[in-house]
């Protein structure tokens, strides 16, 4: 039993490493559609599945949509970085099909094919989160329900521990999107919620559960970590958790 310290980079790193080991999509990747929607959680997982096919022209800057910044960064930069906006990474039988976007291939999911889509909050306890949406006709989650609801696509929504939200996401939804409120309206999702703990467990076996959170000079929404495991597992862990711990922080 031993406590780790994950910053929301070193979260990022973890839990794109650990959906890279996700069975699901280790089996579309031979045979399917993988969407991976535009997001900077999502950037991680894009960049390291495309690395494990060969594709190194993938790069995590300009990766997003809708963003969250401090009020004294220069938006001047991210109106570059929209410019250049290369598309959700669609992946078809393990082949990148580069500049193209989830509401390209839309029609084409079925029940064969996955989706990544982040999100903006997570109930930890009743495993569901919600997206923020900005979008008047919904954006890239009523798309992709679409084919979600309509024909069984799988939605895996990866999401860092940071984004926890104690409350009724339901009835904090309904709130947002009443005709009192101004702002991102939201939406809570159903799919399979992927956070650093799954990716633990998917990488070395062991448990690990949420025991603190804070910090300063980097670790600013750093999440502490209790993993609990066999000793071959708990090697395993360190090792895993040790590899991205350095990673640096997500920077425009």
């Amino acid at each position: 039993m031993k406590q780790f310290l994950i910053t929301p980079s070193a979260g990022k790193r973890l839990i794109a490493r650990g959906m890279r080991k996700h069975p699901d999509i280790k089996r579309v990747l031979d045979d399917g559609i993988l969407a991976i929607i535009a997001g900077t959680t999502n950037s991680y997982i894009a960049e390291e599945i495309c690395k494990s096919l060969g594709e190194n022209d993938f790069r995590l800057d300009g990766f997003f949509r809708g963003i969250t910044l401090p009020p004294s960064f220069k938006h001047e930069r991210i109106e570059k970085l929209r410019e250049s906006f290369p598309g959700d990474v669609i992946i078809r039988d393990g082949r990148w099909e580069l500049g193209k976007t989830i509401f390209d291939i839309l029609d084409e999911l079925g029940k064969n094919d996955v989706i990544l889509k982040g999100a903006n909050a997570l109930n930890i306890k009743k495993r569901k989160a919600a997206v923020y949406i900005g979008h008047p006709e919904g954006g890239t989650i009523v798309a992709s329900l679409q084919a979600v609801v309509g024909r069984r696509t799988k939605l895996i929504i990866p999401i860092g521990l940071e984004k926890r939200v104690p409350g009724d996401l339901d009835k904090i939804a309904a709130k947002l999107n009443s005709l009192e409120a101004e702002g991102p309206r939201m939406l809570p999702v159903v799919g399979e919620v992927f956070t650093e703990i799954e990716a633990i467990k998917i990488l070395s076996g062991a448990n690990a559960e949420l025991v603190a959170a804070g910090g300063v000079s980097g670790a600013e929404g750093g999440v502490w970590l209790l993993v609990t495991g066999s000793k071959e597992e708990m090697q395993k862990a360190e090792k895993i958790i040790d590899s991205v711990s350095r990673e640096p922080p997500y920077v425009l």
